[in-house]
């Protein structure tokens, strides 16, 4: 989002909107990629062709005219990312904390200027770190261990069984939604799935982190509680993807690639069902198996 935006009002169904023309041109796609000329060498003949890249631009957040990091990212959904930050970050404790947000063009890049409450502002200026993010591990820049894993405040239990036949039928639906991934093949995506199965919200970016954060931001704006539905995740499950959806209150995450060994101890001691290798049908479960359904062990 180029200029100058204010957070959008609640939208209940962006995957709804999304389907009128994922794949149009003046898609969402379009938005978050360039097309460039290149050279395609293919059976030993070469040809000139179009293709898309996907945008990945520095994107400064800032609190209270305060820059706290750098992320590269796609410049789509940024009020979103901005929210599901604060909260991830634990920098807000409720959306109420975020009073504004500005997506402000700047010859570097993109600045998204936060207006925050005292509180959350007194939390950023003690935990201040200034970081570089990447589309990878997600400390760069941290000052100390300490920082590494802040307390994390466990799930509360009685969330609702899932299916794994529902997770399966959101995992064939997800890549529908993923215009920008289908266009040019570099993006990670996040979903919010309801507990049958639908896809209800899918935010992309060329990070995970980011994907997850914009679609905590999404989930927030809309309402949607954390509690009814699990998360797809398109990438691995490191751990600080389990912290942050543990931080947003979700209860379950699952991921088509693995999980890390630190992310399975995170995800069992925080209370959150966490399934890897989610392909077709089968799943690997690290973390709160019964969730899952009743299984029979061969």
């Amino acid at each position: 989002m180029r200029g100058k935006a204010r957070r959008r009002p609640s939208r209940a169904s962006d995957v709804d909107a999304d389907r009128q023309a994922p794949h149009a041109d003046a898609g969402p796609a379009r938005a978050g990629a360039q097309r460039v000329d290149v050279r395609v060498r293919r059976a030993g003949t070469l040809a000139q062709a179009d293709d898309w890249l996907a945008d990945e631009v520095p994107v400064a957040l800032i609190f209270n005219g305060i820059s706290h990091a750098v992320m590269l990212a796609t410049p789509l959904d940024l009020e979103d990312f901005a929210l599901g930050f604060g909260l991830t970050e634990g920098l807000l404790e409720r959306a109420g904390e975020l009073y504004g947000v500005e997506v402000v063009d700047d010859p570097a890049g993109l600045r998204v200027e936060m207006d925050v409450s005292s509180a959350c502002f007194a939390r950023l200026k003690d935990k201040r770190r200034s970081m570089a993010g990447r589309t990878g591990c997600g400390l760069c820049g941290t000052e100390s261990l300490e920082q590494v894993e802040p307390p994390l405040r466990p799930l509360e239990g009685g969330a609702a069984p899932l299916s794994p036949p529902a997770i399966a039928a959101a995992l064939r639906e997800l890549p529908s939604h993923q215009a920008l991934q289908q266009r040019t093949g570099a993006t990670h995506a996040a979903a919010w799935c309801s507990p049958d199965g639908r896809v209800r919200l899918v935010r992309e970016d060329v990070g995970r982190h980011n994907a997850l954060d914009k679609l905590v931001g999404a989930m927030v704006d809309s309402g949607v509680d954390p509690r009814d539905g699990f998360c797809c995740i398109t990438s691995r499950a490191s751990v600080e993807m389990v912290r942050k959806a543990v931080a947003a209150g979700i209860t379950a995450l699952v991921a088509v690639s693995a999980p890390t060994a630190r992310a399975v101890d995170t995800a069992r001691h925080a209370g959150l069902a966490l399934a890897g290798f989610a392909r077709h049908d089968d799943l690997v479960l690290y973390s709160d198996a019964d969730r899952f359904g009743p299984l029979t062990l061969s």
